[in-house]
């Protein structure tokens, strides 16, 4: 999730299914890693993405056949909320049971 400019949570990649205005992802770089395994976001997806110094970054990976196939970068802030959004109700629930 990302805020808009009133300041209120907007899903990430929020275009309705069938919708071809706006792709959901793209590539937007190709950057090496050096030698001790570092990374550097271009500027202007960092501006973009609002990610400024200081920032954490979630590194989430999939796998497929017990090898890493895709990693990816979600704002450690943001996450955090998709966490709550999905987990908060069950828990609630969970704990509601227990009386």
């Amino acid at each position: 999730m990302t805020s808009d400019n009133s300041g209120k949570s907007v899903r990430c990649c929020s275009a309705e299914k069938g919708s071809e205005d706006i792709p959901c992802c793209k590539v937007e770089a190709l950057v090496p890693v050096d030698a001790r395994g570092q990374i550097v976001l271009p500027k202007d997806v960092r501006d973009r993405a609002e990610i400024e110094a200081g920032d954490k970054l979630a590194v989430v990976s999939f796998e497929s056949e017990g090898k890493v196939c895709c990693i990816t970068l979600i704002k450690a802030d943001a996450f955090a909320e998709t966490i709550k959004g999905t987990l908060g109700p069950m828990m609630s629930g969970i704990f509601q049971g227990q009386t």
